[in-house]
């Protein structure tokens, strides 16, 4: 038995196949105050004083490597860096972050906060913290 296949609907299911394996991961959820997190090791000209640890873990990354989301965590310390464009949430710990020129920002659990990039910041941190990121390149 032979069956004849209709070339637009072939064409369209192996389009359809092929976007789906090029389309963006699935939606998740990710339960952050227990995601094991990989040690990023600190170029220690950023360090001020203390020994600060930071660890983290890319959640997801757009294809072109300008967008990234995920989890961050730093022990106390101080450190000093030049920022991103990010947004974040703390979910724990306690920080102060003083931007050169600029505010002094007092991080705790549930507080947003906006960096921008170029931002000059020197971060003290007072208890481990761990926060939730989206930064753009």
């Amino acid at each position: 038995m032979t069956t004849d296949l209709d070339p637009v609907a072939t064409a369209t299911a192996t389009a359809t196949a092929a976007a789906a394996d090029s389309a963006a991961p699935a939606s998740f959820a990710v339960h952050i105050p227990d995601a094991e997190l990989e040690p990023e090791p600190l170029d220690p000209a950023q360090i001020v004083s203390g020994t600060p640890e930071v660890t983290g873990k890319v959640l997801w990354e757009s294809p072109d490597g300008k967008q990234l989301r995920g989890i961050w965590q730093i022990t106390p310390g101080v450190v000093t860096d030049t920022e991103a464009n990010e947004l974040f949430v703390v979910v724990s710990g306690r920080a102060t972050v003083a931007v050169e020129g600029g505010d002094v920002l007092e991080l705790g659990p549930g507080v947003a906060a906006v960096l921008r990039e170029g931002d000059r910041t020197t971060w003290t941190v007072h208890e481990t913290l761990r926060k939730a990121y989206h930064i753009s390149l």
